[in-house]
């Protein structure tokens, strides 16, 4: 995008083409950056505790995080960004456990940022970067996979979910300005997934703008490129209160229950 705003057009920045065509025959390996530099605020409520580090049913939230990119096959290369007063006990809790952990790396002061630390690091034969919160720790293998198959189709891709409820659009206070189409919103998640070379231009160009993004997929939607988003299921949560890891704790009780019927 401009500086006015305007968003540039994807052709004069990169083209895709090459790239999905080396993943196609060549694989499909990617680079998982994991963040986990937040300050917890509203999981913590004051406590100092961060809930990248809580324990979900005994596991830290950043540790089921990253052993799901451990699982899966197309990932190459694990990166977890984290706060720099956190650094030493992040690698103590990953090194040893998760063997394509590359790096632990300290975030900067904005998620976007964050990620450009990250991205520096990523190995540059992988032909994707996934962008993952590290407190959404119920992703799946399967999850992951299926939206990497989709960046390998579209270039850019993202976990994601329909709407449930009505969506209000206020008038920035709490009175009601609008009632959204249910059907076109989804929520967005993470994993999100994008060729290599498109995540490069869109994050440096983001940081150079000094914009402000609440996703990766905002940073690369500015470049003009289009996000598919892929359905995740109503499981991928993301820990943001502490109730949030309560809901999480029953549904990976549920699924270990599923696993030893099965």
């Amino acid at each position: 995008m401009s500086r006015g705003g305007r968003p540039l057009k994807a052709n004069k920045v990169l083209s895709f083409l090459d790239t999905l065509s080396d993943a196609a025959v060549n694989g499909r390996p990617t680079t998982a950056i994991i963040l986990a530099a937040g300050s917890s605020e509203r999981f913590s409520g004051g406590s100092g505790v961060k809930k990248q580090f809580f324990p979900v049913l005994g596991i830290p939230a950043v540790l089921r995080s990253a052993l799901a990119f451990e699982e899966c096959s197309d990932v190459n290369q694990i990166i977890v960004v984290t706060g720099e007063d956190d650094v030493v006990k992040m690698k103590s809790l990953l090194y040893g456990r998760v063997t394509k952990l590359s790096d632990v790396t300290v975030g900067g002061a904005t998620r976007l940022e964050s990620a450009k630390e990250g991205l520096l690091l990523a190995d540059p034969a992988s032909k994707f970067i996934a962008v993952h919160d590290a407190a959404r720790c119920l992703v799946t293998v399967d999850i992951i996979k299926n939206v990497i198959a989709e960046a390998v189709r579209c270039g850019a891709a993202a976990a994601a979910v329909p709407a449930s409820d009505t969506v209000k659009l206020t008038d920035g206070g709490r009175a009601v300005a609008e009632t959204l189409d249910r059907g076109r919103i989804w929520l967005a998640a993470t994993p999100q997934i994008f060729s290599a070379n498109l995540y490069r231009a869109a994050i440096f160009t983001a940081v150079r703008d000094g914009v402000a993004v609440t996703d990766d997929c905002a940073a690369v939607e500015r470049l003009g490129a289009k996000v598919k988003l892929v359905d995740c299921g109503r499981e991928n949560i993301k820990i943001t209160y502490p109730v949030d890891a309560a809901i999480a704790e029953a549904i990976l009780a549920r699924r270990a229950a599923e696993r030893e019927e099965g």
